[in-house]
């Protein structure tokens, strides 16, 4: 196969599609985009530089390889200081787990531990707890007409699980919930000026409130993640105050993958929950269905629909030629629907071998993955066991974002 290189025109053409995805309108809908996008190729020009990677099995291929690295601190700081990827946030987020490569990577992962089992069991305890209560809400709104499911129990369940789980008062919940939406912007594809100034600012608060944490656990140190982190760091650290910054990173990064991406997840599995409406009486009658159903929900609308990685080194990316530090965007909502992996793919079918990238792959696949399963099978669960069927009380509206996707409501009520 030769070798082609992404003429100046092809990259034009792409702006529209990004000017439409980059809408409330069409993020509500952005799989026909999403199919115009593949039709231009497994990989295609970027309206801003770079390449997008629209083909499932590319998408899989790039995430498992060690060619391709995350966007590093190293990688920002050669972008210039005018650049979206020298905004504080974006530096921020650079010491974070999910934008280190080894070696970094590896031994901030193994000081981060894992969701093993005993974990999970603990936390399960906690997420049906909180479920229960949720529900018990969103039943009591009910009886009054409608409720809004994305702020009664979709946005509410992942906060209040990760913030037992740390340890937080849960009074400081709802203000970190808050400033995570701010905050993900400066991990978008295209954010604004605008935006990533919402995002510094979210990420100072952050900063200050994770900081303060860190120095009262070492002060008082108790049976919680922070506390055991900052007996892991003090190990593998001798400077006191790096160690716990790798604490405060960390615990910052928990944060924010737990809130944005599993709210939406929880949302967005619910929202696929009502559209079908004989899955609920199925699910109910058999709750061995209730993962399947999530996993399908993951393929057909996950909650992360670009991935970024830059090329190690020069290469040939399905003919096209890649230069050492470009970037690639995995478009993970368009390979989701790839119909070269997928067999009818715009269907929703629970019932399908289980395939998907929602929690990326390789050695940066989602630390919380187990987690955030959890909470979508305990929640599923409970509410088809709980409740009658539930019906859109109008269509859900969307966030105008790309990367990460955020319903901003679901409005239902009782079938």
């Amino acid at each position: 196969m030769g070798v082609t290189t992404i003429p100046s025109s092809d990259r034009r053409a792409a702006v529209s599609l990004f000017s439409r995805l980059r809408t409330a309108k069409g993020q509500a809908d952005p799989f026909p985009i999403y199919a115009e996008l593949r039709s231009r190729g497994a990989v295609s020009p970027a309206p801003w530089g770079g390449s997008l990677v629209t083909s499932f099995d590319l998408c899989d291929r790039v995430l498992r390889s060690r060619e391709w690295l995350e966007p590093d601190k190293r990688w920002r700081e050669k972008q210039g200081p005018g650049t979206r990827w020298n905004a504080p946030s974006s530096r921020e987020m650079s010491s974070t787990l999910p934008a280190l490569n080894p070696p970094d990577h590896t031994r901030v992962r193994r000081a981060a531990g894992a969701f093993d089992r005993t974990t999970i069991e603990r936390l399960g305890r906690t997420v049906e707890r909180v479920t229960d209560g949720l529900l018990d809400s969103l039943e009591e709104r009910l009886r009054s007409g409608e409720a809004d499911f994305v702020t009664t129990v979709g946005e509410e369940l992942p906060v209040a699980a990760i913030g037992d789980w740390l340890g937080l008062p849960s009074a400081d919940l709802p203000h970190l919930r808050n400033l995570t939406h701010d905050q993900v912007f400066t991990q978008e594809l295209l954010p604004s000026a605008s935006q990533l100034a919402l995002s510094d600012a979210a990420t100072a608060e952050l900063r200050s409130y994770f900081t303060d944490l860190v120095r009262q656990r070492r002060e008082r140190p108790g049976d919680d993640p922070v506390s055991r982190w900052i007996e892991t760091w003090d190990a593998m650290e001798p400077d006191r105050d790096k160690a716990d910054e790798g604490v405060y990173f960390l615990a910052l990064f928990v944060l924010l993958a737990a809130l944005e991406t599993t709210a939406n997840m929880l949302s967005t599995t619910t929202l696929l929950l009502v559209e079908h409406p004989e899955w609920w009486d199925r699910l109910a009658a058999d709750p061995d269905l209730v993962p399947g159903f999530v996993e399908e929900a993951l393929r057909y609308d996950a909650p992360t629909h670009v991935i970024s990685r830059i090329a190690a080194r020069d290469c040939v990316l399905d003919g096209t030629e890649i230069r050492k530090d470009e970037m690639v965007h995995l478009m993970v909502g368009a390979a989701h629907r790839d119909p070269a992996r997928h067999n009818d793919p715009d269907r929703f079918d629970p019932l399908r071998t289980p395939a998907h990238l929602a929690f990326s792959g390789g050695i940066h696949y989602c630390l919380g993955a187990p987690l955030a399963r959890m909470e979508a099978h305990v929640l599923l669960g409970r509410l088809v066991g709980r409740l009658p069927r539930l019906a859109l009380a109008r269509r859900p509206s969307w966030a105008p974002r790309v990367a990460f996707r955020r319903l901003l409501n679901l409005d239902v009520t009782l079938a």
